[in-house]
């Protein structure tokens, strides 16, 4: 769940920096109970790299509409903590360790999540990586290749995992890539991981073509800057932070479980019509190619 800005955009001067740090109350105030609604009752949904972040915020939305979740993660400490979070707000989990660039880690995710659901209708690829900073001129072979492995070539196989299943069922399901406002809007310090995440807009309208016949449907999600562990990295240094948020027209960053109620929506037969799109999440933020 990696997301940073594109190009930095001066303006909105005249706001004060109260005004621009100031979240809404519906954001501060969201509610800790689970339930929001049952519009995805019975659904199995398999979120990756789900135990902290926009991927646990995901989880936990899907979880709240109904759904059976499946959190996981590398490390089984986070998966534990993850499971513990979703159980306590009563949402039905399964967590699992894994690490999608592994082939047989991607194939126990599958198997183990219809060993205890019997189905899979929803699969969110959250799972990224961004080794190095640097334009992508600077960006080692070794290094390049690793983030299009997981960012890219890691998405496309769990998708290639799950539609069979989702066929057999009879049809229907979705599939949600994140992406990233860098997508639209590269950042030079990101340009290995900004093109990456560029080349899952593409992925998604391809995917989409192929499996709407079956009814399933396969949209994007790109996020802008969100409060995580990840972009700590600009929002803990004042003069930075207030940079970006020049470019923000909504004056903040986000709250990952701002994230959770659009893949949630995208899931569910809300958006039944839609499928091979991207939404840009951003605040407000320039997102055209």
């Amino acid at each position: 769940d990696t997301t940073l800005p594109g190009r930095m955009v001066v303006g909105y001067r005249g706001l004060s920096l109260a005004l621009l740090r100031a979240w809404p109350s519906s954001v501060r105030n969201m509610s800790t109970q689970a339930k929001h609604s049952a519009k995805l009752q019975d659904k199995v949904a398999i979120v990756t790299a789900s135990t902290d972040g926009i991927g646990l915020a995901i989880a936990r939305r899907l979880g709240e509409d109904g759904a059976h979740v499946v959190v996981s993660s590398r490390k089984q400490a986070n998966v534990d903590s993850a499971v513990a979070e979703l159980e306590g707000l009563g949402c039905s989990v399964l967590g699992l360790t894994c690490h999608v660039a592994k082939d047989q880690d991607r194939q126990n995710l599958i198997s183990k999540t219809l060993e205890k659901f019997g189905s899979i209708d929803i699969l969110v690829s959250n799972a990224a990586v961004n080794p190095t900073m640097g334009g992508v001129l600077d960006c080692p072979e070794s290094v390049w290749d690793k983030i299009f492995e997981v960012n890219v070539k890691n998405a496309l196989q769990l998708t290639q995992l799950v539609v069979p299943h989702m066929q057999k069922q009879g049809g229907g399901g979705a599939v949600v890539y994140i992406s990233s406002i860098a997508g639209f809007q590269p950042m030079n310090m990101l340009g290995a991981y900004s093109v990456s995440k560029t080349a899952l807009l593409g992925l998604t309208k391809a995917v989409a073509q192929q499996v709407a016949f079956d009814n399933i449907r396969v949209n994007c999600v790109a996020p802008g800057i969100v409060k995580t562990n990840f972009s700590s990295v600009i929002t803990q240094h004042p003069a930075v932070y207030e940079k970006i948020l020049e470019s923000i027209p909504l004056g903040r960053v986000a709250d990952p479980k701002e994230l959770g109620g659009i893949v949630s929506f995208l899931c569910s037969s809300d958006a039944s019509y839609i499928t091979g799109e991207t939404f840009v999440v951003a605040g407000g933020m320039l997102s055209r190619l």
